[in-house]
């Protein structure tokens, strides 16, 4: 092998290590920034017709089919969009949360927003439940701000019909199996938001209960955006 192709053979390969050493140094700021448009995406265009459309759509609730967030989950989500069904709104401003309802538990969901945890749930009745994805190296996307809310706290959800105003009166780090906490309860209206805590290993669960609920206006709704 003459030494003029020796060099270029290593050449080339310092041009790959390069282009792979840069994938990985970008690889999390790239999915954070995604993840964070694709919500941002879902909250500017969500419409009360869309709400009540997506409303009707079937989709998996399947939680043992749920995947861990990587770059690969991340790619899927964001080329298979038109299949999230986004449904309301979420906002707890204390700690400047602001993310889509998504309807079921699909990885293509909980890569966007909250996703419900229960096929049957409807705002402002009984245990409305959600699921969202903890990213450990950034704490402002989806559920990662729980980690910093207060008792007391004021959490909104809207259908963009109504607005419904909670109040933080639980948090705790659960075990993964403490299922319990999303059922319904006897005489009560609450709101139940479940993210990973201990790197996966346990549960972070923030529970509120209904204080309000009030017609959906421009004024009420702005709440919800950023």
């Amino acid at each position: 092998m003459s030494k003029r192709v020796r060099k270029w053979i290593i050449n080339i390969g310092i041009g790959i290590l390069l282009i792979v050493g840069l994938a990985l140094v970008f690889n999390e700021p790239i999915k954070n920034w995604v993840i964070s448009n694709m919500a941002q995406n879902h909250i500017e265009q969500l419409t009360k017709k869309k709400v009540t459309a997506n409303a009707k759509k079937k989709t998996t609730f399947n939680f043992k089919q749920v995947k861990s967030l990587g770059v690969n989950e991340v790619a899927h989500a964001a080329v298979n969009q038109d299949g999230v069904l986004t449904i309301g709104k979420m906002a707890i401003p204390s700690i400047d949360m602001r993310l889509p309802i998504v309807k079921g538990l699909s990885n293509d969901a909980l890569a966007t927003g909250g996703a419900t945890m229960k096929e049957d749930q409807k705002m402002g009745q009984g245990n409305y439940a959600l699921a969202g994805h903890y990213m450990l190296n950034n704490g402002a996307n989806l559920f990662s701000p729980l980690d910093n809310i207060q008792m007391g706290a004021t959490m909104y959800i809207t259908d963009l019909t109504k607005v419904y105003q909670y109040k933080v009166t639980f948090k705790k780090v659960v075990n993964p199996y403490a299922t319990e906490l999303i059922n319904d309860v006897p005489g009560k209206k609450l709101l139940t938001l479940i993210t990973c805590a201990d790197g996966g290993v346990n549960r972070l669960a923030v529970q509120g209960k209904l204080i309000a609920t009030t017609k959906a206006t421009k004024t009420n709704l702005a709440v919800f955006n950023k």
